[in-house]
């Protein structure tokens, strides 16, 4: 099973895992559409990285079955989603999120992306 192993004290909060993911899915330069966020926890240095643990909780509690399991990844099918936000606000790494330009809620899609952009290490992939 194939899964991101977040290493927070090897971020330098360089955020290019954001905008490579945006990249990737939205062939756009917008980071607030990241799958991935890099937060700063100031006044420490140092960063925390929210992406999906793929737990599953939020298939769990999806009334509609919008979300599924394709490969290792939970994945949300925009044509059942009602956008009811269940998913959101059961999630507990808070990884799934809404944009305001889409019509869905948003959560990694493990594309590992971000793991080949990381210069830190802060973001590799496991098993």
């Amino acid at each position: 099973m194939v899964h991101l192993v977040l290493k927070k004290e090897n971020c330098s909060g360089c955020k290019l895992c954001e905008f490579t993911c945006t990249a990737e899915h939205f062939h756009t330069n917008n980071p607030k559409k990241a799958r991935i966020k890099i937060k700063s926890e100031l006044p420490k240095p140092q960063f925390d990285i929210i992406t999906c643990n793929q737990d599953g909780v939020c298939m769990e509690v999806c009334p509609t079955g919008a979300i599924s399991k394709k490969g290792d990844a939970y994945v949300i099918d925009p044509a059942l989603c009602t956008n009811c936000l269940v998913c959101v606000e059961a999630c507990p790494t808070g990884a799934i999120f809404v944009h305001e330009d889409i019509e869905y809620p948003l959560i990694c899609d493990l594309c590992l992306e971000c793991v080949k952009i990381c210069p830190m290490g802060a973001i590799t992939e496991g098993d």
